[in-house]
């Protein structure tokens, strides 16, 4: 097994553990809702300390329920994860362009050609 083999592994395992865990061991079981987010969080805490606290807005849009707010969350997610994706393959691509052109001009291209032009006979792309 690699070396980055034996990382990647340990890597999933350490993410599986961090998932599994808190489940396991009964985390939060003294809550009545466990695993609320940082917002619910931060509201039980804020009416606790000041009751008489009055928010300086409300939201756009409040869903009808914590799934479909789960999965909205869950959405925004995957269309950032998405956006980066695409991103950091469009500069992997554009480098690796880069460097076949830079490739191909090191070889002498003839008559000044772009990479992927036909050349002499018996090379690539001929």
């Amino acid at each position: 097994m690699s070396r980055n083999a034996k990382i990647n592994t340990l890597l999933l395992l350490v993410v599986a553990a961090l998932a599994v865990l808190p489940l396991a061991l009964g985390l939060g079981d003294h809550k009545e809702e466990p695993f609320t987010g940082a917002d619910a969080e931060a509201e039980t805490a804020i009416t606790e300390l000041q009751p008489d606290y009055e928010p300086w807005f409300t939201p756009l849009y409040e869903p009808p329920s914590g799934e479909i707010e789960s999965a909205l969350f869950a959405l925004q997610a995957a269309l950032g994860a998405g956006v980066l994706a695409y991103y950091f393959g469009l500069r992997r691509g554009r480098r690796q362009g880069a460097a076949l052109a830079e490739a191909a001009g090191a070889k002498g291209a003839p008559d000044g050609g772009a990479p992927g032009d036909p050349g002499e006979p018996g090379e690539p792309g001929a």
